[in-house]
């Protein structure tokens, strides 16, 4: 079968150059003529068939042969099977039409043979029933325009759509037309159909699917219809440019369903952010302008101020957080418009309670809201509503922890001579909000301070009162001067053992401090050492005061309630006016979750800054970047240290015999003049007779007796002995003559304990030496008649 020709389109006719196979015979059913399409089909050669009889050239399957002498065949449009030269079959349309004029004589006329093939006949046919099909049957509107966009034909589904005749269109251009139309394909908005249809005819690229919007000639603007158009340019088979063929058919209800259905996808875009303006905000950018013209969001004021939102229906208080989109058209939001179906005024609610209101209007160029609108903006606004209540409910729930954990850390950390400090705490500004973070500054005895910082697992309410357990139990622990290792143990099993009051249903029963971190130390200001265990937290950073800064080397053990392995503390001189910056990750580790990078801008602060008081290193520290990572809280507990001056301590050795007492007496008197300390040496005689007494008669040696001055704060005492066994405060009876002298002891000091160490232990009790220390007269009105007997000791 041979090939279209150049230029021929594929409903071209089979009737075209090399489609028709053209034999000429004679009166005589002789062969006169046989073209090059002949050759091709049947496979005769010009030369073998001219001058032979035609039926041996068109000899049937079945039957006798065609064109035999005196017997024309009267064939037009007939099927026949005819056999190649070959020996194959072909399937063919033959054409017989006589040559010449009607009135020559049948010894002078000729005939012409046209054979088609059957294949190419049928698909020519069918192509042609299709066109007719279309031009005249099919509900698709089509229509014909030339390069100038100039309508030169339409179908009857055209006229049917418009409502009328294809006279009236002959010769009109689009916009003639549809002068309100508009392209709504993305891609294409803007641009004018005209333009779409002269790029198709100069360029012959195809525009498939072109969304175009409209009301239709003779309807309101606000009815409007959406078609999906495509176009092709058509040309004839010489290649000759026609014009441009639009199909178009009407997709309105499918449009806004898809629309509909954009806006409900787009509605992940709302609450993206737990802030309530910013909610509305999204559910305004949503909205408009696809669903509405203009729209408001009005809030209940208790939802804008994190309070418990009134019930619906209840008049309250409201803030407009969001306004209208659409200038020009805003005072239509006050109510002057009729009730024609362009506004809609829905209820933001959340269970029972009512959270404000959401109006939408539509100007009058638009359709009223119809029921899928309605239906759509509903299910919008009861998204937002729920964004809403849980940012409302996440606010209260991260101001309740924020509140919780600020009442529960330091506000103002204890005065020491021993240290300076400095401490700040940022809780997190993401989703996490507040977390366990914390730090504290313990005084201790002996001129000693205990320093933590720690870190609990998660965020909100629970961290946070996870947190101040764990801080209560680290300042109940460090009461009793335990080693920071010791200390870190029995937290450790506090931890693990604490499963009273957990709900079950809440971290699968296991306690929430279980993997909590924690960073314990002790400094000595009288020897100038630090002892420092950790559980899990990142070392702190040691700045010596020629500068250098570097994390301190020590054992990190495992989280707290994890594994049950012993803690192992480190011990180390510090210097003079060292700084130890003690901080959680939150400051150090960024999304990257490596703590490194942090670490080594804040040692590079440190060091370039060395000099600073901890308030203004602190404020170093914050304008350098830190906290790495803003969604996680950060605490950092800045530490300045200084050593307790040699003059301002005391010691002697006390021989084990009761005798002694006196003596341990007069040294006291004797020191305490020299500090000019005379305003509480009555009390403090009275604290060392009773102490001392106590070691001699109840303890084992050596006894030592010291006394610390803690600058103009307080003075120390501090009585050691060999033997292990615990003081007990008691209260005697009116007719016991001893028992009293704990209790005295108690009376007289601001604060007194017991410290054990490895040589046995230490009872020590502290005196304030400022402006109101008590003196002589204080005991007497203290402890009346009692107070003769004890001086009778």
């Amino acid at each position: 079968m041979s090939t279209p020709g150049a230029g021929e389109q594929y409903l071209g006719t089979p009737f075209g150059p090399g489609a028709m196979a053209t034999a000429v015979l004679d009166h005589r059913g002789d062969i006169i003529g046989w073209d090059t399409a002949a050759q091709d089909l049947y496979g005769y050669m010009a030369e073998d068939v001219l001058g032979k009889p035609a039926h041996r050239c068109f000899v049937p399957v079945e039957g006798p042969p065609l064109f035999a002498p005196d017997q024309p065949v009267d064939s037009w449009g007939e099927r026949w099977a005819l056999r190649r030269r070959d020996g194959s079959v072909v399937q063919v349309v033959l054409y017989v039409l006589r040559l010449g004029p009607a009135e020559a004589r049948p010894t002078t006329a000729a005939w012409g043979v046209v054979s088609v093939e059957a294949e190419r006949m049928e698909r020519w046919a069918t192509d042609q029933a299709m066109l007719a099909g279309l031009s005249t049957q099919s509900p698709i509107s089509l229509t014909v325009m030339d390069e100038g966009a100039r309508v030169q034909w339409v179908n009857p589904a055209m006229e049917t759509a418009f409502g009328v005749r294809r006279d009236d269109y002959y010769g009109l251009r689009v916009r003639e037309i549809l002068p309100e139309g508009e392209i709504v394909s993305p891609g294409w908005r803007g641009r004018s159909l005209e333009s779409v249809i002269q790029h198709v005819f100069r360029t012959g690229e195809s525009v498939i699917d072109l969304h175009f919007r409209s009301a239709l000639p003779g309807d309101p603007p606000t009815r409007r219809h959406v078609w999906s158009c495509s176009y092709f340019r058509l040309q004839d088979a010489t290649g000759h440019h026609l014009g441009v063929c639009e199909s178009a058919f009407d997709i309105t209800e499918r449009y806004e369903a898809q629309r509909r259905l954009e806006l409900l996808s787009r509605s992940s875009s709302i609450g993206t952010t737990l802030d309530g303006v910013r909610t509305c905000e999204e559910l305004v950018a949503v909205v408009a302008p696809d669903l509405t013209d203009v729209a408001r969001v009005d809030l209940a004021e208790s939802v804008c101020t994190g309070e418990e939102p009134a019930p619906w229906g209840q008049s309250t208080p409201s803030r407009r957080v969001t306004g209208g989109v659409g200038a020009g058209h805003d005072g239509a939001l006050a109510g002057e418009l009729p009730a024609d179906g362009r506004r809609l005024v829905l209820p933001l609610t959340a269970g029972a309670a009512g959270l404000g209101t959401v109006t939408l209007l539509r100007t009058a160029e638009r359709a009223p809201f119809s029921d899928a609108d309605r239906a759509l903006a509903a299910e919008l606004v009861a998204h937002t509503a729920v964004c809403l209540d849980n940012g409302r409910r996440y606010a209260r729930e991260r101001a309740t922890a924020l509140l919780f954990q600020r009442n529960l850390l330091p506000q103002e950390l204890p005065g020491h001579t021993a240290v300076e400090t400095a401490h700040h705490y940022a809780p997190g500004k993401g989703l996490t909000g507040v977390g366990g973070d914390w730090y504290d500054v313990i005084p201790l005895s002996g001129a000693r301070v205990g320093l933590v910082v720690g870190d609990v697992v998660g965020h909100g309410l629970h961290a946070a009162v996870t947190m101040g357990r764990l801080r209560t139990t680290v300042r109940a622990l460090a009461a009793l001067d335990l080693a920071p290792e010791e200390l870190l143990s029995r937290l450790d099993d506090l931890v693990g053992q604490a499963r009273i009051g957990i709900d079950p249903k809440e971290a699968n029963g296991m306690d929430p401090a279980v993997g909590a971190r924690c960073l314990y130390l002790v400094y000595d200001a009288v020897h100038g050492r630090c002892a420092a265990a950790g559980a899990g937290h990142l070392p702190p950073v040691l700045v010596a005061p020629g500068g250098t800064a570097a994390p301190l080397e020590m054992p990190v053990g495992l989280p707290l309630g994890v594994g049950g392995l012993p803690f192992e503390s480190a011990e180390f001189e510090i210097a003079e006016n060292s700084l130890l910056a003690l901080f959680t990750d939150g400051l150090v580790t960024g999304s990257d979750h490596d703590p490194d990078a942090g670490i080594g801008v804040l040692c590079r602060t440190l060091r370039e800054s060395s000099g600073l008081p901890p308030a203004g290193l602190r404020d170093r520290i914050l304008a350098s970047g830190l906290p790495a990572d803003a969604t996680d809280d950060a605490a950092l507990l800045l530490v300045r240290v200084h050593a307790l001056a040699e003059d301002h301590m005391a010691g002697w050795r006390i021989d084990p015999d009761p005798s002694e007492v006196a003596g341990a007496r007069a040294l006291t008197n004797a020191q305490l003049e020299h500090w000019g300390l005379d305003a509480v040496g009555f009390a403090v005689e009275l604290i060392v007779s009773e102490l001392v007494t106590n070691a001699i008669r109840y303890g084992a040696p050596p006894v030592d007796l010291r006394l610390l001055r803690d600058k103009d704060r307080a003075l120390i005492c501090e009585v050691s002995d060999s033997r292990e066994t615990s003081p007990r405060l008691r209260r005697a009876r009116p007719d016991e003559e001893g028992g009293r002298g704990l209790f005295l002891v108690a009376q007289l000091a601001d604060r007194w304990g017991t410290r054990y160490t490895r040589e046995g232990k230490t009872i020590w009790a502290e005196v304030p030496i400022g402006a109101d220390a008590g003196g002589p007269d204080l005991l007497g009105d203290v402890f009346g008649d009692t107070f003769g007997d004890v001086l009778g000791d």
